[in-house]
């Protein structure tokens, strides 16, 4: 619920509890403050004090727009999610051969693919999980499963034109491709070398999966 409350004070341009007119630029210098301070510091770290010096704001400016800190990172999260999916193109599986739309699927679900800080922000989320489970549950649902969903969704078309073949787990093969990326991270392949990962995937998959 105060999820909700926050989320209606940052979108609605209400402004603060009481009555001010929000100024949209105060709100996204706040907003980007906190994914900078998520990435160097992580969640248990960062400080309400030191995203208000960072965005240039009193600790107040906070208060009048979110209840806590927890509320103020959803709101972060949500920002980075909603400018994420308005930047995806549809996925072009149609104009793609089964080999290719494998392949981008595979680059789709990497998850830096909009934001190449995301597997530092995902892992820092795993290490929060028994202190505020909240913060990985809305990256699973909005940032994870859509994307694994995704790879699963194009084995199944390409299963349907008789491209792959018709026995495949589709789930695992979504699971270990997602899982790759970060094994590759914490190997200590730069976020440049694992730009070359999906078509190192799909040279080593592909044999084994076509029909």
């Amino acid at each position: 619920m105060a999820r909700d409350t926050a989320n209606q004070r940052s979108t609605d341009g209400s402004g603060s509890r009481g009555g001010r007119p929000r100024d949209p630029a105060v709100d996204e210098a706040i907003i980007q403050a906190v994914r900078r301070r998520l990435v160097s510091d992580g969640y248990t770290r960062m400080t309400l004090g030191d995203i208000a010096a960072d965005a240039g704001v009193t600790r107040p400016t906070l208060y009048r727009r979110w209840p806590g800190k927890l509320e103020l990172v959803m709101d972060a999260l949500d920002y980075g999610f909603s400018a994420q999916s308005a930047a995806t193109p549809p996925f072009p599986i149609d104009e793609l051969s089964p080999r290719e739309a494998f392949t981008e699927a595979i680059r789709r679900v990497d998850p830096c693919y909009f934001n190449p800080d995301a597997i530092v922000l995902q892992g820092g989320f795993i290490g929060e999980t028994q202190r505020v489970p909240e913060l990985l549950a809305i990256v699973v649902e909005r940032a994870v499963e859509p994307r694994v969903s995704q790879v699963e969704r194009v084995l199944e078309q390409l299963a349907g034109r008789g491209a792959v073949r018709s026995d495949l787990d589709h789930r695992t093969i979504a699971t270990m491709v997602f899982g790759s990326f970060f094994g590759a991270f914490l190997r200590g392949d730069d976020y440049e070398a694992r730009k070359e990962l999906p078509d190192k995937l799909t040279a080593t998959l592909w044999p084994g999966i076509t029909a």
